[in-house]
């Protein structure tokens, strides 16, 4: 268990270094700041945003005397900005992903990967946990924003729903970041990789809608398996552990597909 404990952290430490010194991982954590920022202030303090829609309400409140039900100002705020985070994570985990098993083909170091005492599992877990890590830190400076903001709100709100709602973004970042890295390990091609894991993260997203038309216990079951539905669930601070259970089921599917597709890979090399 120690050997494979310390293969995992091996593996984890090579991935997370390599993001950490290529041009391309800076660029994508560039626009990512730069779109989550944008997102941030719209939402806040867009025209259309929660501030001004509660600055109109109050307004209109006092025109015509009619009382209007409080609104949980940090609980919208909080549930719009993940909305569109889990939007914004259908266009940038695929290129985060895309490497991750492509470009060892490409350089001829999967031969090397494949054949090496280190387990393919123990490669797989290793190189998702680093690109999830990478991830993390994307995400953090926004935390620390959100929380600046969620601070300033009387009375205190409550921290319940961020926490769920993050880990609700997390854990739908390693689904993604799982099923991406078996798409990756299919082809050389990072484009192709790319492409291929953001159609079928779209299907999963949507698979809602085809389950509504279908209907019944078919579509019963086609529903529970959307990703949107369960981190929607989240953000809204609806705690199931039948969401747990989902995401984590795309991890580890994703996992194992990995391994068996190198697996394959070895035995077609052997």
């Amino acid at each position: 268990m120690g050997i494979v404990l310390g293969n995992i952290i091996a593996i984890y430490r090579r991935e997370l270094q390599t993001y950490f010194v290529s041009p391309l991982a800076y660029a994508i954590a560039g626009i990512f700041w730069f779109l989550a920022g944008l997102f941030f202030v719209l939402i806040l303090l867009g025209p259309d945003g929660i501030l001004a829609a509660v600055g109109r309400i109050e307004s209109q409140s006092q025109q015509f005397g009619v009382p209007v039900p409080a609104i949980d100002v940090p609980y919208e705020f909080v549930k719009a900005f993940l909305d569109r985070m889990g939007w914004l994570l259908l266009f940038i985990l695929p290129i985060l992903s895309m490497g991750l098993y492509a470009e060892e083909r490409k350089r001829g170091t999967l031969e090397l990967l494949a054949t090496s005492p280190i387990t393919n599992w123990a490669v797989a877990v290793g190189k998702l946990l680093g690109v999830l890590t990478f991830f993390i830190t994307l995400i953090l400076p926004l935390m620390v924003l959100e929380a600046v903001v969620l601070s300033a709100s009387e009375p205190a709100a409550a921290l319940t729903i961020p926490l769920l709602g993050h880990l609700g973004l997390i854990l739908l970042a390693a689904s993604i970041l799982s099923l991406g890295m078996f798409i990756s390990s299919l082809t050389n091609s990072t484009i192709l990789s790319a492409v291929l894991t953001f159609a079928v993260i779209l299907m999963l997203l949507f698979i809602d809608l085809v389950a509504k038309f279908i209907g019944g216990s078919i579509g019963a079951i086609l529903a529970h398996l959307s990703l949107l539905q369960h981190y929607n669930n989240m953000i809204q601070g609806i705690f199931e552990t039948s969401s747990l259970i989902l995401f984590f089921s795309y991890i580890l599917l994703g996992i194992f597909l990995t391994a068996q597709s190198i697996d394959a890979f070895r035995f077609q090399r052997n």
